[in-house]
């Protein structure tokens, strides 16, 4: 007989995205969660189901992916955090591991999340080195333009015209509180956004629109106009998923 679940841990993830056809569960697909769960359920000899702050898509990265799980008692946060780096394949580590409240959910209690885009500028970032974890585009771009294109978004907003799908039941607003471009070491540059939630593939759009702003391909104005909930105008098309990571999920 397989022990109860008496307690609720904890965890930080970093993955590399690459090989996996993002965080949630999919039948005949690699996926972080089915990973942490096929290690999990190894390790209780029981089936486990892991709750996820968000999804991540088929390629983005995480350096801040935060999961739970209901452990049997004999499991220490750090003793779990142990076995589980022992077993899990090298795309995937626990960085951190805690006891939480019976009842904390990763997706429902967080309150801000925040994601990194990378963008490569030298021409060093087609290495393979660098452009597995950055979107190479190897030119230069105006980046101060970049810089105050992106103050437009800090606020809440629709941001309708940057998502693949909508939601609905949510609504296309969010509050946007960091919104700046940082050097990225020797490489390129950094997009640094911090929100209480965020659309599908919004990060994306929004990174592939300014890019476009730093190309000199379309003014800087238009992302204060795509904002308008009911602009005509469409944004750019996304940029790649490889230069996207989750960085922080922020709780109360």
């Amino acid at each position: 007989m397989s022990e109860p679940a008496g307690h609720r841990i904890r965890f930080t993830l970093h993955y590399d995205g690459a090989e996996f056809f993002g965080w949630q569960v999919q039948p005949g697909r690699r996926t972080v969660q089915g990973e942490v769960e096929r290690v999990l359920g190894r390790l209780f000899a029981a089936p486990a189901t892991v709750l996820g702050s968000g999804r991540t898509d088929r390629g983005v990265h995480a350096t801040g992916q935060v999961a739970a799980v209901d452990a049997p008692t004999r499991w220490t946060p750090q003793a779990l955090r142990r076995a589980m780096n022992a077993l899990l394949p090298g795309d995937v580590w626990v960085a951190d591991a805690v006891q939480a409240q019976a009842d904390f959910h990763p997706r429902y209690d967080a309150v801000l999340r925040a994601y990194v885009y990378r963008v490569g500028l030298a021409p060093d970032c087609r290495s393979p080195f660098h452009a597995r974890w950055c979107w190479p585009v190897a030119e230069h771009l105006n980046v101060p333009t970049m810089e105050g294109a992106a103050q437009s978004l800090l606020g809440e907003h629709s941001f309708r015209a940057f998502a693949k799908a909508g939601q609905e039941e949510r609504g296309d607003r969010c509050t946007v509180s960091v919104a700046k471009w940082r050097p990225w070491e020797h490489v390129g540059i950094e997009f640094h956004i911090t929100a209480n939630r965020f659309l599908h593939h919004m990060v994306r759009y929004l990174v592939g629109t300014l890019v476009s702003i730093g190309r000199g391909l379309r003014p800087a104005e238009d992302i204060a106009e795509l904002l308008a909930p009911t602009s005509p105008l469409l944004a750019s098309p996304p940029a790649p998923p490889q230069g996207l990571f989750l960085r922080e999920v922020v709780y109360p």
